[in-house]
């Protein structure tokens, strides 16, 4: 398959805004099929705000987040759209383009990443203090004493106790809670203007997630960056974020700000999400029997055996024959509010 690239338009990054993805598509190559992980995306992130990205697992959310920082394993390749950045210096930079020598650079000093599980992502032969000083050893000149210093600052910054112990530390010697808090740490070593959060409570408990994503919050009003976070639990993004995009199968279903959101929904995939969720409020009345979630019917279809039509429309009791057609475009709802459905105004 030929490398389709659409010019981007450098200058047509917005005051306020931090990264936009415009139509971005990243494909997995095989010899016989294409699978199309990330299918059309666009969104905007804006400065110093959270916008989350959610679904079910193989929607494409993390495919999309490896995609913005060139980390996509082969068969897997940017194919079109744009990822337009400005960096702290005010240039603005098309990440889906940018030679691997830049990307490097760029990566971790600019834009970093905490990755889902951080006990197969952080090194088990290193020390917690090497890999965190390693960080800042490769995008700043400073020497082996002033980058100890360094790192016990962030150890410190994260909240972990005896920071100064436990610099000597490995992974295997911290809790899920600590080992996380030191991703964290590692992740803003060089004071990212971006960081992209992928899952990072799902494999922890309800205590230490909530006291990760308050310390995401505090992180976030001190420094000013700005958090795309992927995750699959909508408890999560009312908790931390403003803006959210919903993804099914590789493409963005609905965007809106939150509270929008969860108060309209204008999706049929993201009305189930919903109706998935536990909700004490709803699901718990004061009188009367306590009410049952409702799972979605069926599964995410094979991303290299997509239907012509809505992706969705196999599990939508909405389905009409123009459903499955077409593919739906993104429509315009309400202010800052789009759906990709037909039947929008009907959920209305």
């Amino acid at each position: 398959m030929p490398m389709l690239r659409r010019p981007a338009a450098l200058n047509a990054l917005a005051p306020g805004v931090a990264l936009q993805v415009n139509d971005l598509r990243a494909h997995f190559v095989f010899r016989r099929r294409v699978a199309k992980a990330v299918d059309g995306v666009s969104f905007t992130l804006r400065e110093g705000g959270t916008l989350a990205i959610v679904g079910e697992s193989g929607s494409g959310k993390s495919v999309t987040s490896f995609s913005l920082l060139g980390l996509l394993p082969p068969p897997g390749r940017i194919v079109g759209g744009s990822v337009l950045y400005r960096d702290s210096a005010g240039a603005v930079h098309d990440l889906a383009t940018l030679p691997a020598a830049a990307m490097r650079r760029m990566r971790g000093r600019q834009i970093a990443m905490i990755f889902q599980e951080p006990m197969t992502s952080l090194n088990p032969l290193f020390t917690i203090g090497d890999q965190i000083g390693e960080m800042i050893r490769l995008h700043e000149p400073v020497s082996r004493g002033q980058v100890r210093q360094r790192v016990q600052r962030m150890l410190e910054l994260v909240e972990i106790p005896a920071a100064a112990a436990r610099l000597d530390d490995y992974p295997h010697q911290m809790s899920g809670g600590m080992r996380q808090r030191a991703m964290i740490a590692l992740a803003l070593a060089c004071n990212p203007r971006v960081l992209i959060a992928d899952e990072p409570t799902t494999a922890l408990d309800v205590t230490t997630q909530s006291q990760i994503l308050d310390l995401l919050r505090r992180l976030q009003r001190e420094s000013g960056m700005s958090i795309l976070f992927i995750t699959h639990n909508l408890g999560v993004v009312a908790e931390i974020a403003q803006d959210v995009a919903v993804m099914y199968a590789g493409r963005v279903v609905e965007q809106a700000p939150v509270a929008r959101l969860f108060a309209a929904s204008r999706h049929p995939y993201t009305r189930g999400l919903l109706h998935a969720t536990p909700n004490p409020a709803r699901d718990v009345p004061q009188d009367g029997p306590r009410r049952r979630l409702e799972p979605i019917p069926g599964t995410v279809p094979s991303l290299t055996e997509l239907p012509p039509g809505c992706s969705f429309a196999p599990r939508c009791a909405l389905a009409m024959r123009a459903c499955e057609a077409a593919v739906p475009p993104l429509l315009s709802v309400a202010p800052d509010h789009a759906s990709r459905c037909l039947r929008h105004e009907e959920l209305a």
